[in-house]
């Protein structure tokens, strides 16, 4: 399984567009794995978590054929997850694709959305509603989703995935799961697991996670097995607010064997 961060920013980006605080300062000028776009994760060039607004950007950058794509997770509804607009651009009049339908997963909130941009014809995918830890077999992998902590306005969901004998868990936008997701975890064993760090060092872990919540959550999973052997554990979903720059962040994570994605970091497991 080969899994690429295409980008690892939260909303804001980083530098974000117009901030002058020091951390911003800092990554335009020293750039390289301090620049960060708006999150987003590709498996095999075919199974893509999240729609963000620089996907553009990211197929231009690592020379991805978004046409390829086969199946389409949505976490949740804000922008910085899915930018719906760009759906359109795949429909007749604006693109002559190879027109294989992309399978759509989501729940009813970002689904809507898609629809809505979409005039509520859809055009070149398939759409499919998921719920709460029900097991759904999609065109490249088996998903399950779990309920997140983030939203309470909106079902957030993560997602465990499992393709080719490797099991990972998508856990974020999230702050410390919700029990019901915790009480899961602990009959599944993962290859990976990819959570986010938007809060930093910050107190703050409700709905996003911070650097203490991470590392709680490497402690648990330790403790119940979750982990296999030699597993994997990234960090990403970063903001400018938190004031780290990826020296700062592997800093904090390194020494407890969790990697910090940057933007193109590549992973094969």
């Amino acid at each position: 399984m080969k899994i690429q961060f295409l980008g690892t920013a939260a909303f804001e980006g980083i530098p974000s567009l117009f901030c002058q605080c020091a951390t911003c300062k800092q990554a335009r000028t020293l750039g390289g794995k301090n620049i960060r776009t708006r999150t987003s994760v590709m498996i095999d060039e075919a199974l893509k978590i999240d729609f963000p607004p620089d996907t553009l950007h990211h197929s231009l950058r690592y020379g991805l054929d978004m046409d390829n794509i086969q199946d389409l997770l949505l976490t949740h509804s804000h922008s910085d997850h899915l930018y719906a607009d760009d759906l359109l651009i795949r429909s007749e009049g604006y693109a002559q694709s190879a027109g294989t339908p992309i399978h759509v997963y989501g729940h009813d909130l970002p689904l809507r959305q898609c629809l809505q941009q979409l005039g509520g014809h859809p055009h070149q995918y398939h759409f499919h509603r998921v719920r709460p830890f029900e097991t759904v077999k999609t065109q490249t992998a088996t998903i399950v989703p779990l309920p997140a902590a983030h939203d309470r306005m909106e079902t957030c969901l993560i997602y465990c995935i499992e393709k080719d004998g490797k099991t990972i868990l998508y856990g974020h936008d999230s702050g410390w799961f919700p029990d019901e997701t915790w009480d899961y975890l602990k009959n599944i064993q993962l290859d990976m697991a990819i959570l986010e760090c938007t809060s930093g060092r910050l107190p703050y872990k409700t709905n996003h996670m911070n650097a203490e919540a991470v590392l709680e959550t490497r402690e648990w999973m330790v403790a119940n097995d979750v982990l296999k052997p030699g597993a994997r554990m990234a960090v990403t979903h970063f903001s400018h607010n938190a004031g780290l720059l990826h020296e700062d962040l592997t800093e904090i994570f390194e020494p407890h064997g969790i990697e910090v994605a940057y933007d193109g970091m590549v992973v094969h497991l």
